[in-house]
């Protein structure tokens, strides 16, 4: 019987963190290297993830992965300073914000590609180096279930979401590869910044959750080292919604 605090042990794990220049990326990353484990970075803004990677003693790696055409290419490259990640991130994403009528073909598809099409051939390139204790977690939304103004192209991707982390699931949890996905509320990061700079519209969802409150990116932290771990060792193929009750009420 393991110790039950060693079960959350990521010491010295691999991990690869996509969207690790701001936000939710950058905060899961450097909590993640607080816990032991060597992470690689990867997103388009090189200063802000080189930045980083000094901070927390891992790896950056600039990419812009809606421009990326070969992910084992990037999966080897990512292997490189630490070894193969068994831990994977996928925190890059979009929100443009656009009404229905505005939208066009073009940012319907950038939408859909980063925040859909990139997990799953990032994830797809990583599952074989990742032996049998792999663990991806992606990002979900309130508009994975719920419908928002002004975001349709993103609702659709985050809605796919839930159903690409179900089927990776079914894909590899066989191969001891769990994949799950964090539903996080309403956290202060760029994609929100509009939300929050209302503030009338921040405490309308702040009063809509059962806690009272909007969240704090500290709150991902516990969710996501518990997902990364051995403490999860069952666990795959769920959502995990950080909300404070949102979707509750």
């Amino acid at each position: 019987m393991h110790n039950a605090l060693t079960r959350f042990d990521i010491s010295n794990r691999v991990a690869l963190v996509t969207g690790a220049s701001s936000g939710i990326g950058k905060h899961l990353a450097r909590a993640l290297a607080q816990a032991g484990a060597k992470v690689v970075l990867i997103a388009r803004r090189e200063a802000s993830i080189s930045e980083l990677a000094t901070e927390i003693q891992g790896h950056a790696l600039p990419r812009d992965l809606c421009a990326v055409n070969d992910f084992d290419t990037l999966a080897n490259d990512a292997a490189e300073p630490f070894g193969a990640p068994t831990l994977l991130i996928n925190a890059a994403g979009v929100n443009l914000r656009q009404q229905v009528d505005a939208v066009t073909e073009e940012s319907w598809n950038q939408t859909l590609q980063l925040n859909l099409s990139v997990p799953f051939f990032l994830s797809r390139a990583l599952v074989n180096g990742m032996g049998n204790q792999g663990s991806i977690i992606n990002i979900a939304s309130l508009q994975s279930t719920r419908a928002f103004a002004n975001s349709l192209p993103y609702g659709a991707s985050k809605g796919g979401i839930t159903q690409l982390t179900r089927a990776m699931a079914e894909a590899w949890s066989p191969r001891g590869i769990r994949a799950n996905a964090i539903a996080p509320g309403f956290f202060p990061t760029e994609l929100t910044q509009a939300v929050f700079d209302d503030e009338q519209k921040a405490a309308a969802n702040a009063a809509q959750t059962c806690m009272g409150r909007n969240g704090e990116l500290d709150d991902l932290v516990g969710p996501t080292l518990f997902l990364c771990s051995d403490a999860s060792a069952y666990v795959t193929g769920q959502v995990l919604y950080v909300d404070g009750g949102f979707t509750a009420k």
